[in-house]
């Protein structure tokens, strides 16, 4: 341990799937149009990532392939439909499994 640094102890499992659960909520949510629901899901003084926030087109929906989860991170890797853009968001947890942070990034633009 470095001198003068807490040691950061990780969420218990039941946090980590509480996070999930709210990561798969927030699609939802952003794909509804409930920014009321959307919000509910964050923590106060968190900060998502623009891209996930920022508005899209008309029908455009978040489809998740695959969640990946360990500790206070969780991944999610899907597409934007109909546009077919490839993205992964990689989210921070609070301490009671509420989305702190996100981060996007894109894959290659489709043809």
């Amino acid at each position: 341990m470095i001198p003068g640094h807490a040691r950061r102890v990780p969420p218990s499992p039941v946090v980590t799937g509480s996070g999930v659960d709210h990561v798969r909520l927030a699609y939802d949510y952003l794909d509804a149009g409930d920014l009321d629901g959307y919000g509910s899901l964050l923590h106060s003084g968190g900060a998502l990532g623009a891209d996930l926030e920022h508005p899209r087109a008309p029908g455009t929906r978040h489809h998740i392939v695959r969640i990946v989860a360990d500790g206070d991170c969780v991944v999610a890797i899907g597409h934007l439909a109909p546009q077919q853009q490839e993205f992964v968001d990689v989210f921070t947890l609070s301490a009671e499994g509420m989305l702190r942070a996100c981060r996007r990034y894109y894959g290659p633009a489709p043809f």
